[in-house]
């Protein structure tokens, strides 16, 4: 790939959002010391600059929450030269008040996943600042593309879930117990490895349904979750292609820059 056509800037689609060009845009195999990412990468253009795009759960959903392999996805973004990173996904919400179809903006992430690979550090004394896993300026940019079209929340704390199973009523009344207002099943270790490797990064949250503890019918149904995203898509993607054009720098923020004080178990670019 050309040092001109080398994407600064990625968004990483969810639960639906399996593409992003409406025009032409190159398809790039990538291969990793994780393996292969969950699809090619397909890079195009954004307000006229290079953004790559891959679909988190593979073109076809092949991949559920807890076997994506993350490792490969991220170092595959860095590799192409991807600095900057959206990641918009589908969440349940645990507030009555933010319904299906609002966007969240999140500022605050609860991991409570387990045993997904989420370092690329295996040995040594490297401990990553995580205070705050989401990338101020990419947060400004996708608060300020809001629009009429869907409902926005411009903070918020997501709390991150094993799945591929919902949560229990018990558990979804837990996690609003907490004060916690979102919940999902990718979002870790996504934001960390990008934090390891130096990208900044955004979660973009639309709300798909009310979490089981919140429901008084049945609970939570997948089907029900791809309907209301499918219903949602095409503003949602605006919103994402303003967030893309509204970022002015390409390369990683003062913040997002970790400094672990050694250096990475590979060569990046």
């Amino acid at each position: 790939m050309s040092s001109l056509s080398r994407p600064a800037l990625a968004v990483i689609g969810g639960s639906g959002f399996y593409d992003f060009f409406d025009n032409d845009a190159t398809e790039v195999e990538v291969d990793t010391p994780y393996g292969a990412p969950s699809a090619p990468i397909a890079v195009g253009k954004v307000a006229g600059r290079p953004v790559a795009f891959l679909p988190r759960h593979g073109k076809q959903h092949e991949f559920a929450p807890h076997t994506l392999p993350y490792r490969a996805n991220m170092w595959a973004l860095r590799s192409l030269g991807v600095r900057r990173i959206f990641a918009p996904c589908a969440v349940g919400s645990l507030r009555a008040d933010w319904g299906p179809g609002t966007v969240a903006v999140p500022d605050q992430l609860v991991d409570r996943t387990s045993g997904r690979p989420q370092s690329y550090f295996d040995g040594g004394g490297v401990h990553v600042s995580f205070a705050d896993p989401y990338c101020d300026e990419l947060r400004a940019a996708a608060i300020k593309s809001a629009t009429d079209a869907l409902p926005m929340k411009t903070q918020g704390t997501m709390v991150v879930v094993q799945g591929p199973r919902f949560s229990t009523r018990a558990e979804s009344r837990w996690f609003a117990g907490q004060g916690w207002e979102l919940v999902n099943m990718t979002g870790h270790p996504e934001a960390v490895l990008a934090r390891e490797l130096e990208m900044c990064y955004a979660a973009v949250a639309l709300i798909t349904d009310l979490d089981a503890g919140l429901e008084e019918g049945d609970g939570v149904h997948a089907l029900d979750v791809f309907a209301e995203f499918k219903k949602n898509m095409v503003p949602f993607k605006e919103l994402i292609r303003r967030a893309v054009s509204g970022v002015a720098g390409t390369d990683t923020c003062d913040r997002c820059r970790v400094h672990t004080g050694v250096s990475l178990p590979f060569e990046l670019p």
